[in-house]
């Protein structure tokens, strides 16, 4: 069973989803593939969001670099080993797409890391924002490329401290 809260954040609401306790949605208002409000279930206070919402008031404190939670992320295998390798991005750095599809081991499947990449159902949690173009240009973010530089810029910065 779905159920969803909203937190605050300095980037804007964030809606959480879980589904059986577990998360499974980050979503920020007027996102690109954001799914419909109605598959999100009932919004709820429920405690089983006090955790996801501690870790991100954290992050955006400065304080957490990564995030510690139960995830369930549903998506082909090929997506959920995009994001298994966007977790693996530290903080305060940024991937090209390209580079991704190596590590994949699939040098040519760049165009496809970035469809996965955008298809990523936790946002900022799973660090999609920290995929840049080969030559180091921000491209495509389902927040908006005004969101994904200012999250890169706050992770640049607090990385120096």
């Amino acid at each position: 069973m779905k159920q969803h809260t909203v937190v605050d954040s300095p980037y804007g609401p964030l809606t959480l989803v879980a589904d059986d306790g577990v998360l499974c949605g980050l979503y920020m208002a007027g996102q690109r593939h954001r799914p419909a409000e109605e598959t999100f279930g009932p919004r709820e206070d429920d405690p089983l969001f006090d955790e996801p919402a501690e870790q991100l008031r954290a992050y955006f404190a400065g304080e957490l670099k990564e995030f510690t939670l139960e995830l369930r992320l549903r998506g082909t295998p090929f997506q959920r080993a995009v994001w298994d390798q966007l977790t693996r991005i530290p903080y305060g750095e940024t991937r090209s797409y390209g580079q991704l599809a190596d590590a994949l081991g699939n040098p040519g499947a760049s165009r496809a890391v970035g469809l996965a990449n955008g298809k990523n159902p936790v946002g900022i949690i799973v660090p999609c924002h920290r995929v840049v173009g080969s030559d180091g240009s921000l491209t495509g973010y389902g927040g908006g490329l005004d969101r994904k530089q200012r999250l890169l810029d706050f992770e640049q910065g607090a990385a120096l401290f």
